[in-house]
């Protein structure tokens, strides 16, 4: 791929946040995927609801929503977009052990949501580290990454893994 491919570089090949003034609105979505790898002893304590922070997954859900809406402050080249819904699940791993983290946004806009769901997930899942680092510094944040997008001009895009 050359910087002519990247929409994010001019022609001298410098730094721009792209013009999307000129596209139409349309549905945006977006469904990000990853996980925490962690001690079946950290994996309880979560589960049963036990630790001095409070609820994890609870907190960690609320800082994903947040690290969703701040997208465009800590990405420089991201639009700020109006973000009209966004989803946050958490499934325990046992096997793992460890807790996997499913991120949805949806958006009508001018501009996709995949940073805002990359950047949810990584911030649920930082959430996690941290309110439970005390008793488990081994943890492991891996597999972000993307699984669907849809809207746009390059309409519906579906991982195939």
């Amino acid at each position: 791929m050359n910087a002519k491919q990247l929409s994010h570089l001019d022609d001298q090949g410098n730094a721009k946040m792209v013009d999307v003034g000129d596209k139409p609105d349309t549905q945006r979505e977006a469904i990000v995927q990853g996980r925490i790898r962690m001690s079946p002893e950290t994996l309880d304590m979560i589960q049963s609801g036990y630790s001095k922070k409070g609820d994890v997954l609870t907190v960690a859900k609320v800082a994903a929503i947040q690290g969703a809406k701040k997208t465009s402050d800590l990405i420089p080249m991201c639009h700020p977009i109006p973000i009209v819904g966004i989803d946050v699940e958490f499934k325990s791993d046992e096997k793992l052990p460890g807790i996997h983290i499913q991120i949805k946004v949806r958006s009508t806009g001018k501009t996709g949501v995949e940073m805002e769901a990359l950047t949810a997930a990584s911030i649920g899942l930082l959430t996690i580290y941290d309110m439970t680092k005390a008793v488990d510094k081994s943890m492991v944040i891996e597999q972000i990454y993307l699984l669907k997008k849809s809207g746009g001009k390059s309409g519906t895009w579906v991982r195939s893994e």
